[in-house]
């Protein structure tokens, strides 16, 4: 079941393209990444899903509601959660949370109890005292008391600590199997690969990738040996992405038993394969210097 739908998508300022036929759909308990360089238009989907922006063309949905038409009944089951958050700066985390309960009809004070207790939250302090991971924190604590159906995400683990950032995201896990549906906009390529289900790339506007990630690194290994030899490993299926004194690094193209064969009959001291990483993947799609298109 699809919970965030996007059709042909399209948002135009003035003479400048934003995005352009953006079509993709994430589905209900899904953890879904949605990535692409500074300007590409991650940023302008979103919002868009946000009802901050009136797309030029196309349409989306969130829990088959029109983001356009019935953005106050989708704003009561999702969250978001900005890269840069900016909450009240003289009230209080506690207050902040009271507020927050208020706008919903469930209770969920024991819930932001517990949150407060699994990002380790001090609630007595004021917003504007808050460092920017503490910040960040209270924005999810925020955005999770109440159990949304949708959350979108934009950088989310940007100021956490690489502790917090665990707890984060065996948060949103455990939430994505019990139905919640998580749309996570990141430059952090090793997390997108470590927890999301599936991917979009977006470049200069479009959606020129969508893949399930256990698929994505299919194309080719990524093999490292280290011995004195130099061009140790050479001829078909093998092209060399890195050269030291006593290492050599390849891409590899071919099958797992041809692969050992040839490590066997080369026989370095050590070697590692590796699957082609989300990162690498990026960098072979973007290659090409970003920006927007001019209409």
């Amino acid at each position: 079941m699809a919970v965030i739908e996007m059709h042909q998508l399209k948002k135009v300022y003035g003479k400048t393209m934003g995005i352009s036929d953006v079509t993709f759909s994430v589905e209900k308990g899904e953890l879904f990444g949605f990535i692409g360089p500074n300007g590409a238009g991650k940023s302008t989907t979103i919002r868009i899903l946000l009802n901050m922006l009136y797309p030029t063309g196309g349409s989306a949905k969130i829990l088959g509601l029109d983001v356009a038409q019935q953005s106050k009944a989708i704003k009561r089951e999702t969250s978001y959660v900005p890269s840069d958050v900016r909450l009240y700066p003289d009230l209080s985390v506690r207050e902040l949370l009271r507020i927050n309960a208020a706008f919903y009809p469930c209770d969920s004070h024991q819930r932001a109890a517990d949150l407060c207790e699994l990002f380790e939250m001090d609630t007595t302090k004021k917003f504007r005292t808050l460092s920017t991971g503490n910040k960040k924190k209270a924005a999810l604590i925020l955005a999770l008391m109440n159990n949304p159906k949708v959350l979108i995400l934009d950088e989310p683990a940007n100021g956490l600590d690489p502790m917090m950032q665990s707890r984060l995201f065996t948060e949103l896990k455990q939430q994505t199997r019990q139905g919640m549906t998580v749309l996570l906009s990141s430059h952090n390529l090793a997390e997108v690969q470590a927890y999301c289900d599936r991917v979009a790339f977006i470049k200069k506007g479009r959606i020129v990738q969508l893949a399930e990630l256990t698929r994505l690194t299919a194309p080719y290994k990524v093999v490292t040996v280290w011995d004195d030899r130099p061009n140790l490993l050479s001829g078909d299926g093998f092209v060399p992405v890195g050269q030291q004194v006593d290492r050599q690094t390849y891409q590899y193209r071919g099958t797992p038993v041809e692969l050992l064969g040839r490590l066997a009959q080369a026989n370095p001291r050590d070697f590692t394969v590796e699957n082609e990483s989300l990162e690498e993947r990026f960098m072979d799609l973007y290659q090409e210097e970003d920006g927007h298109e001019q209409l």
